[in-house]
């Protein structure tokens, strides 16, 4: 046991915890010259957009040590795997940005770190930087660590100053004293973080706090061993989250080492494997010794906070692009997903759609980005925050929102999140440079991240993490305030038509786009809804005007990510989803049926 040491990265979303995880796999000896030493970002939307969706195992060999390290996501949306991974590890390195500082989720990760009692090292990364401050991003840290309560050991924490993309480190925050090497890194682990305090000899006990999902074996709980040992094949004991208990047989073991899971044998206290053998395992539950059941403390599994409806998609151009359109098909995959994904919750709707709830925006598109290129299509919802009864009283999520902008734009923002129901709790300025710090609705903030970088001229920084349920606010934050401009004819759409609607707003489509009856092809400059037609040719005669030849010269169309979709619809629309495409349309695709719905609507 003395020989290893369990820790977790944890960090504000892309302040180098992955980066960092790889040089010290890359420089630990772990690995074989002609191996490759692949990011642990395995997934293809982490290495697009360079977050860290799931938490990820690895181990390495230094000096006759076996280092667990455990790389937590860094993202809001995926909190609630930091909070259970502190119950496997026995200590932290926290990384934080030489220029950017402490950041709210650098607040979240820590408090959470601070609380299950594990022993920090700050890790000051990106220390290369030409802005870097490191001695008061330090001050910072301590300042931080005073203000959650943490112990006077706690406050003893070693600092290391780092470039992970270059692969230097040093215990000095000179920028001179860097060296290519992560031995400062790996030697604080070593001489820092405590052996794992377990007992070897009592009964087997193990509690998983991830879940992973493998076809030949069904789901795999991975966790620590808190007690004892196991061995493959051995009939143990799980006590469910309800308190019965289930017999079954461990069917395998893995360990880690490198990027590999390995299988093994056999399971000592003190170390992080993964289990399989239980199809429907939970996250929290405790896996024992049979006659020695004992059940740990359960883990606290986050509850969704936004909801949205999968559904059949129901377009005139269904099936065109993707191969799985089934409600059956969409179905089986949503289930799947919660198989590996604690957070997502899904109910049946009605017999062509689903409610699936998660954590938030980013975590509900990650899950319809991956679907869309296994595939499938399928239409989904604006995405609506649950409402919550407490003591009688109808609560809404909030979020604590930190802003950085750039001077000139603190007016507009403020401005924007004040009409979003948002409560202004600090500003500071620094080098040009504004902070403001908000508690603000979680629907005030759909649809706010367009909005946001538009006025900031993409300059500005927005990051935001839950922070509690409040009574809800008031009722038409969240809105689109501007008007849409549907098609109300289907065909393809022509340079003419486009030319003509140019001053009633901005196009969403170029000539040549195939639309459809109640399909969202621009933005209208007004707060209402406008039929056009953009499938329209230019009449023929046989005689000829001068400058009747001219070019058609349209504005460039704006161009929509699956996110801004999701973020721009309001309630009586849908984002359509295929492998090639996003769609915008009318829950009500008929123009006629449409106007009187509203009209009804307005009366």
């Amino acid at each position: 046991m003395e020989k290893i040491r369990n820790i977790a990265i944890i960090a504000h979303v892309d302040h180098g915890k992955t980066t960092l995880v790889d040089k010290l796999l890359e420089m630990s000896g772990t690995f074989r010259e002609n191996e490759n030493t692949y990011s642990m970002d395995s997934n293809d939307i982490e290495k697009e957009r360079g977050i860290t969706i799931l938490a990820k195992t690895t181990a390495i060999n230094y000096d006759g040590y076996r280092i667990n390290i455990l790389d937590t996501p860094g993202h809001a949306d995926f909190g609630g795997e930091v909070e259970r991974i502190m119950n496997m590890v026995d200590g932290v390195l926290l990384v934080v940005d030489a220029y950017e500082g402490t950041m709210p989720q650098t607040r979240f990760v820590l408090k959470k770190a601070l609380e299950a009692g594990v022993t920090p090292i700050v890790v000051v990364n990106k220390i290369d930087k030409p802005t870097a401050r490191p001695k008061e991003v330090v001050d910072e840290v301590l300042d931080l660590f005073i203000e959650l309560g943490a112990d006077i050991d706690q406050l003893d924490f070693p600092v290391i100053y780092a470039s992970a993309i270059n692969g230097t480190s040093s215990i000095h925050p000179e920028v001179e004293t860097q060296e290519h090497t992560m031995q400062p890194i790996l030697e604080a682990i070593i001489n820092y973080i405590p052996a794992p305090n377990v007992d070897l000899e009592g009964g087997f006990q193990f509690q998983p706090a991830l879940l992973d999902y493998n076809d030949f074996v069904g789901r795999i709980g991975i966790g620590r061993v808190k007690r004892g040992t196991a061995k493959v094949n051995e009939l143990v004991s799980c006590i469910r989250r309800d308190g019965s208990i289930k017999q079954f047989r461990i069917q395998k073991m893995y360990g880690y080492l490198g990027l590999k899971r390995i299988e093994i044998n056999e399971a000592k206290a003190g170390e992080i494997v993964a289990i399989a053998g239980l199809p429907d395992i939970e996250v929290g539950e405790t896996v024992c010794t049979q006659g020695k059941e004992e059940a740990l403390p359960l883990l606290r599994i986050d509850e969704p906070t936004l909801q949205m409806t999968f559904g059949v998609n129901t377009s005139p151009f269904c099936g065109r692009e993707g191969k799985l359109l089934t409600a059956r098909k969409i179905e089986e995959r949503l289930y799947k997903e919660t198989e590996r994904d604690v957070s997502l919750k899904v109910e049946p709707n009605d017999s062509e759609s689903f409610i699936v709830s998660g954590r938030g925006e980013l975590h509900l598109s990650i899950l319809i980005e991956n679907m869309r290129r296994e595939g499938f299509e399928l239409q989904v919802s604006k995405p609506q925050v649950i409402i919550k009864e407490i003591d009688g009283i109808k609560c809404e999520p909030f979020e604590d929102v930190l802003v950085e902008v750039p001077e000139e734009y603190v007016g507009a923002v403020i401005e924007a999140l004040g009409n979003r129901d948002g409560e202004m709790i600090n500003m500071t300025n620094h080098e040009e440079q504004v902070r403001l710090n908000y508690i603000v609705p979680s629907r005030g903030l759909i649809g706010f991240m367009t909005e946001f970088m538009t006025m900031t001229k993409g300059y500005g920084i927005i990051n935001h993490t839950f922070k509690e349920y409040r009574k809800l606010a008031s009722s038409k934050v969240g809105q689109r305030k501007q008007g849409v401009l549907v098609s109300m004819e289907n065909g393809k759409a022509t340079a003419y038509a486009l030319g003509q609607l140019e001053d009633r707003g901005v196009m969403f489509i170029e000539p040549g786009t195939e639309v459809y009856e109640g399909m969202i092809v621009g933005e209208n400059n007004h707060d209402n809804d406008l039929a056009v037609n953009v499938v329209k040719g230019k009449k023929l005669t046989n005689t000829r005007a001068s400058g009747s030849d001219h070019t058609v010269v349209l504005k460039r169309p704006r161009l929509l990510s699956l996110e801004v979709c999701l973020d721009y619809i309001n309630n009586d629309e849908l984002v359509e989803v295929t492998p090639l495409s996003y769609r915008l349309r009318k829950k009500i695709l008929n123009t006629e049926l449409r106007k009187k719905q509203d009209s009804k609507k307005a009366d």
